[in-house]
């Protein structure tokens, strides 16, 4: 019996999830598994891959077969070099305190990648976002000056049809406004 470990589709059109699953080679890519060994979201950003990976590791060691969806997935998360470095301890070329080094060593630098790229996506996300909040404001500002140019417009064009329409009432409040005050310079004296 081959064994591969490969996905297994799952969710809504369009919002597929994938269960990573250990299974006979001729069961059916949704049908009969033998182990679920971990869950493969693409639609994150960055993808969450979560494996177990003692488990993954013990059944690439016992010779299960990664489909090359799933061995990249195993190699992003480190279980492909685990595997070559406890071959290697196996052979004795290392010995296992010299493999775990290595591949905390490595584990401390991928986390440390993972972390740069959700942090450079967040900042690219805000970003974008303050960017997208000025341009309104501004949008926003121009209607504000464009309705008030428009207010001021309507307004010297009312005070102006008015001067035609009265240009006798003009000279009727001009004419009176001398008299009162003339007759408040006599009242004064």
């Amino acid at each position: 019996m081959s064994v591969k470990i490969r996905l297994a589709r799952r969710g809504r059109k369009k919002m597929a999830i994938y269960d990573v699953v250990v299974a006979d080679a001729r069961a059916p890519r949704d049908g009969r598994f033998i182990e679920k060994i971990g869950v493969y979201n693409p639609n994150t950003n960055p993808a969450s891959i979560n494996i177990n990976n003692e488990r993954a590791l013990k059944w690439l060691l016992n010779g299960a077969q990664p489909t090359d969806t799933v061995k990249a997935m195993l190699s992003y998360r480190g279980i492909m070099l685990k595997k070559h470095l406890q071959i290697g301890v196996l052979k004795g070329a290392i010995t296992q305190e010299q493999a775990d080094a290595k591949f905390d060593a490595w584990l401390n630098e991928k986390d440390a990648k993972i972390a740069g790229k959700t942090e450079s996506i967040s900042k690219a996300k805000a970003d974008a976002r303050q960017k997208a909040l000025d341009a309104e404001a501004a949008k926003n500002q121009a209607r504000l000056d464009a309705i008030k140019a428009r207010e001021e417009e309507q307004k010297a064009l009312l005070a102006a049809a008015e001067a035609a329409n009265n240009p006798a009432a003009e000279e009727a409040s001009e004419e009176s406004a001398p008299e009162a005050s003339a007759e408040g310079d006599e009242a004064q004296a």
